[in-house]
Order: C-alpha cells, then structure tokens, then sequence
C-alpha cells in the first residue's frame, strides 16, 4: 500500500483546486527511464483505468496501475519545503540506489 502525507494530500488539493475543470484524482505511477532505470511520475486523472487500484485520502483520490503497485508498496509520498526547494517527495524502502539528481531509481 501507498501512503500520502496529510501534508501532500494539502498540496495536491491546492493544486486541483486550481484547475478548470476541477480533476478526479491524482494517478502516481512508476515510469521507465532516467539514469538509473525507474523515475516516479504524478498527473491529474478524469477517471481511473479499469486496471487501477484507487486510494481515498480523506476524500483524495489516488489512482495507481498494477505494475506501478510493484515497486509502490511501501512508498510514502511527501511535499516538503527547504531552502533548496520544494517539491513532492518519495521515500521508497524498494529502492536500492538513486541516481546524483534524485529523480530516477534503481530496484
């Protein structure tokens, strides 16, 4: 299972808040790619795939595809805020390496 901060879930509302027309959900998935082979990814969804398994957090909805459910179980997805910058956050106890720019991941 996936967990999302109270602080994230905020973040995330703020944003969908924004947009016109307001999205379903937030899809969170595991992508191929970046130097170490595996890179999250995080988009506004309508309505989930047929396949997604869909998360409710304090009435976020999160939606994630099986394959990405491999290498999520576990995860927890943060928003934080330092004096190099802000962003979303993911620590994955899966992960066996990262690469220097921390956007891409090994498992």
């Amino acid at each position: 299972m996936v967990q999302i901060t109270e602080r994230a879930v905020g973040k995330v509302r703020e944003i969908m808040n924004s947009q016109e027309p307001s999205p379903a959900g937030l899809r969170i998935a595991v992508v191929g790619g970046g130097c170490s082979g595996f890179s999250y990814s995080m988009a506004f969804e309508n309505q989930p795939n047929m396949l997604d398994k869909t998360y409710n957090y304090n009435g976020l909805k999160i939606f994630i595809d099986q394959a990405s459910l491999l290498y999520l179980d576990g995860a927890e997805v943060d928003y934080v805020e330092t004096l190099e910058g802000s962003g979303f956050k993911f620590n994955n106890p899966q992960v066996k390496s990262t690469c220097g720019c921390g956007s891409s991941f090994q498992v």
